[in-house]
């Protein structure tokens, strides 16, 4: 029996099968049309585009150069355009890197989003709150929120909750996965997110 197929749709996260191309990237015409639609309406802010510093990404969140080669988070030699990542078919999606040259930051909550109703956990939908308008999308399982902003985070922090799910805090060093997918009516914009920041990570 050879090895399971690890590739993921583009879209939906579904697995590949092994009736799908090995360069297939999404598993069905509709998850293709919709990745295509919202592509268009890509509402990843300017902030983040105009900056140098995007990776392509495996099934396995590895981050890629656009040629398909290993990248890494720390060398900046491996980073591209966004354009230029964008129109490449290395991997399965797009990464950004978080770098120590400015205050961009993010915070990952797991596990917080229902995918089939669209309903946020009470505890991530208090920080959503607390981060008020700031970019934030879905990240690539469906089942979390990537919340995007400005603060000083020089050293990265996961912060474990009592029920097992998590909130990841990053600015530098670090590549997170993109999406393109915005959670809904979250504004192109980073917000200063210092206040939220200070609140998850201050000591009980």
């Amino acid at each position: 029996m050879g090895p399971m197929n690890t590739r993921k749709c583009e879209w939906c996260a579904e697995h590949l099968g092994a009736r799908h191309s090995h360069r297939a990237r999404f598993c069905s015409t509709r998850c293709r049309v919709a990745a295509h639609r919202a592509a268009k309406n890509d509402a990843t802010p300017n902030e983040l585009t105009t900056r140098d510093r995007w990776v392509r990404r495996d099934a396995k969140k590895v981050p890629l150069t656009v040629a398909g080669m290993a990248a890494s988070s720390t060398d900046s030699r491996t980073w591209s355009t966004h354009k230029e990542a964008v129109s490449s078919t290395a991997g399965v999606g797009l990464g950004f890197v978080l770098s120590d040259v400015d205050d961009v930051v993010c915070l990952d909550l797991d596990h917080c989003l229902n995918p089939l109703t669209g309903r946020v956990a009470p505890w991530a939908a208090a920080i959503l709150r607390d981060a008020g308008a700031t970019y934030v999308e879905v990240s690539p399982s469906g089942d979390g929120l990537h919340i995007w902003g400005r603060a000083d985070v020089r050293q990265g922090r996961k912060i474990r909750r009592p029920d097992g799910t998590a909130v990841e805090i990053y600015g530098t060093g670090r590549y997170i996965a993109m999406t393109g997918r915005r959670h809904g009516n979250a504004p192109s914009v980073l917000a200063d997110v210092s206040d939220v920041v200070c609140q998850l990570t201050a000591e009980p």
